[in-house]
């Protein structure tokens, strides 16, 4: 059902107050005027956020001293060698730190009650060195209301490790005499974002938790090479299921041993940045492990600490646990996590996992989004999480104006990648989620030829003006078990069969390798303002991705990324690969990303030819399985000479090389198809051609 437009409780105030209150707004809802309706929802959200700003610089001084709680919680070492230990634990009834430096005596080093459910310990210097050395293992002793006596590790643990066959972590005190040093400047924030989503442990191609150390010398280069400016590194946040793909978080403030140490994640950001890559981090705060020896869940004693109380705190379908983001300590925690990766690691941004089921009480569960404004609106939506949210995107922004942010929201909630100082969201982009479910339902559902161009544009353009879109043919979620890659959905058994240069070029891989090249481009071309591709599925992975689990008997096979198989000339997945290369290398040099959304000139059901313009790059896609056209009259906006930058046929693309690059198209004063010019083309059946105008400047 829904909702009614939400306003002030018992009022409905009128646009002009509203935007009275919020100038800014004004500016908002000009872009949409499917806003307007809700100007009083926008006034509150706006209001609700700079009140919460004012009280925290009420309170703490300010956001930036709020958002540096992993200073002061935790275990530190002070400049005299005593150490400093804090916690928030407003359901203990008392406190203890333990480890190897008392012998495990659970009781001997109580905290100190402080007000607002906080605890202190300061432990006073040892003679010669530090109590606590760098490397030794520590636990915080909480004794609960009801007398248990319960082992937890500090929410803000900087490194925890699972020893040999341990079902748990351990809680490692990290403290190095020698910490690894930035050698390089963050890069600036890229005009075009062309993002290379990574998951450093499947990142060889042998059956093993690959490393920071292996992923810093051997994937970065190929990332580079590739074209790709920015890295998103997923599954980094310490996890204790391998298999949750990242998303079961157990210490957030801990980069994953599994791959390495922190020194050396620090190193593959700093080798990233010395190749003028961005590197964003996944960041989950939607939601938390249950866990509780070794999470946050249940840390002291009770089920409310950082959590929603009773069935509030638990998401039904993913099986974890769910923030209370009106709690002030929660607030603090989750900010400073923020800070902490941007700072400590020196990320340059994030994508934010599982932003719809944060924004909505709902959590999306069950729940078909129309388009109906309504839907945006009113109850159903959770605005403390919607608050956090501009919260963390305001710090990210203040802090390092270049970070960049992106939402993963199915829902499309207007205004969420809109400036906070709009009352919008203050993300920079939202992945655009209906791309690869359209190409997956053409594969899965329609003949080739009955594939509708009107329903393909329609799709990769349906984005708000002023809101930038991450478009993506595929990302993780379509190569993981249980589906499949575009890839397979293309040429599935004939993979294993059919991709040596030395086999017969059969029909199946043959239309599998042209059409992974076109929706690629096209996507790339017309999609959005940034471009996505997950590892390995440039060149048409084989496999889908499997962590090991019971169900494949701890299998390691299908958790990893043969990048050996481009590096094969006698495979054809080279071919693939050559092209997303040449395709990012086309888009640094002209940009089409960061240009205005394209015009579409042609999108003819009957000949499946899709034309348009952007960056003053002709894009011409003939999606005919059999036809090729001479002489194709195409629409431009200008006049002037044009080559061929990029042809899919080509043969160092796995093309069949029918098109002479050394022809020159001349643009004359023909109208055609509401261009003021127009020039003509071959085009053959299954090709994408991007002719660029030679009379501009580049």
């Amino acid at each position: 059902m829904a909702a009614p437009a939400a306003a002030d409780k018992g009022s409905e105030a009128p646009l002009e107050a509203a935007l009275a209150d919020v100038p800014e707004l004004a500016r908002l809802l000009d872009t949409d005027p499917y806003l307007k309706p809700f100007a009083a929802d926008f006034q509150r959200r706006y209001k609700k956020f700079i009140q919460v700003l004012s009280d925290i610089g009420e309170n703490e001084g300010g956001i930036d001293k709020f958002s540096r709680g992993y200073e002061s919680f935790g275990i530190h070492r002070c400049a005299d060698g005593s150490i400093y230990c804090k916690e928030w634990a407003p359901g203990a009834e008392a406190v203890f730190l333990t480890g190897d430096f008392n012998g495990w005596n659970p009781f001997s080093h109580p905290y100190k009650k402080l007000e607002y459910g906080k605890w202190e310990l300061c432990i006073p210097p040892k003679q010669n060195n530090s109590l606590i050395p760098h490397g030794s293992k520590l636990k915080v002793v909480i004794t609960s209301k009801s007398g248990e006596i319960l082992y937890r590790i500090s929410p803000w643990a900087k490194y925890v490790v699972r020893e040999r066959d341990n079902v748990n972590y351990d809680w490692i005190h990290w403290n190095p005499e020698d910490p690894y040093k930035f050698k390089h400047s963050r890069p600036k924030k890229p005009r075009s974002l062309r993002i290379y989503e990574s998951h450093v442990g499947i990142s060889s191609h042998e059956g093993k938790i690959a490393s920071y150390k292996h992923f810093t010398c051997n994937v970065l280069p190929r990332i580079k090479d590739l074209g790709y400016n920015c890295i998103q590194l997923m599954a980094i946040m310490e996890h204790a299921y391998y298999a949750s793909f990242g998303y079961q978080i157990t210490s957030f403030f801990a980069a994953s041993s599994r791959y390495g140490t922190p020194e050396e994640l620090k190193e593959l950001v700093d080798t990233a940045h010395s190749m003028g890559i961005t590197v964003l981090l996944d960041v989950v705060h939607s939601h938390a492990s249950k866990n509780s020896e070794d999470g946050l869940n249940m840390f002291d004693g009770t089920d409310s600490c950082y959590f929603h109380s009773g069935p509030r705190g638990t998401h039904d379908l993913w099986d974890s646990r769910l923030f209370i983001y009106s709690s002030w300590e929660v607030l603090r925690f989750l900010l400073s996590n923020i800070r902490w990766w941007l700072e400590e690691y020196c990320f340059d941004g994030f994508r934010f996992d599982g932003v719809t089921s944060m924004l909505y009480h709902h959590h999306g569960m069950g729940q078909g989004f129309s388009g109906d404004y309504h839907e945006y609106f009113g109850l159903q939506v959770d605005e403390d999480a919607l608050i956090y949210l501009m919260l963390a995107n305001h710090l990210a922004h203040t802090l390092y104006p270049d970070s960049i942010t992106i939402a993963e929201d199915v829902s499309g909630m207007p205004a969420l990648c809109s400036p906070t100082a709009q009352g919008g969201g203050g993300f920079d982009y939202r992945l655009a989620m209906a791309i690869p479910d359209k190409w997956i339902q053409l594969l899965k559902e329609f003949k080739d030829e009955d594939w509708n161009m009107g329903n393909i544009v329609y799709t990769l353009t349906n984005r708000r003006y002023l809101e930038k879109c991450i478009a993506y043919a595929e990302s993780h979620d379509q190569a993981l078990v249980g589906d499949k890659t575009l890839a397979f959905w293309l040429m599935d058994a004939e993979m294993y069969t059919n991709m040596s240069v030395l086999a017969p070029f059969t029909p199946v891989i043959d239309r599998g390798i042209q059409l992974h090249k076109m929706i690629r481009l096209i996507t790339h071309g017309l999609g959005g303002e940034g471009y996505l591709n997950f590892m390995g599925n440039e060149f048409g992975h084989p496999e889908w991705l499997d962590f090991p689990r019971k169900g494949n008997n701890e299998s390691y096979h299908y958790a990893r990324r043969q990048f050996n198989l481009t590096d094969d000339d006698l495979l054809r997945y080279k071919f693939l690969n050559n092209f997303d290369r040449d395709m990012n290398r086309l888009e640094e040099r002209c940009s089409w990303l960061s240009a205005p959304q394209a015009y579409v000139s042609e999108k003819h059901e009957g000949n499946k030819i899709i034309t348009f313009e952007r960056a003053g790059l002709l894009f011409i896609f003939n999606f005919h399985p059999s036809k090729s056209y001479a002489d194709y009259r195409v629409g431009t906006a200008l006049p002037g000479k044009f080559k061929i930058a990029l042809d899919s046929d080509a043969a160092e693309y796995g093309g069949h090389q029918r098109l002479d690059h050394n022809t020159d198209y001349f643009a004359e004063a023909f109208e055609h198809n509401g261009r003021p010019y127009s020039l003509l083309v071959y085009i053959p059946s299954r090709v994408a051609l991007i002719l660029q105008n030679m009379d501009l400047p580049n």
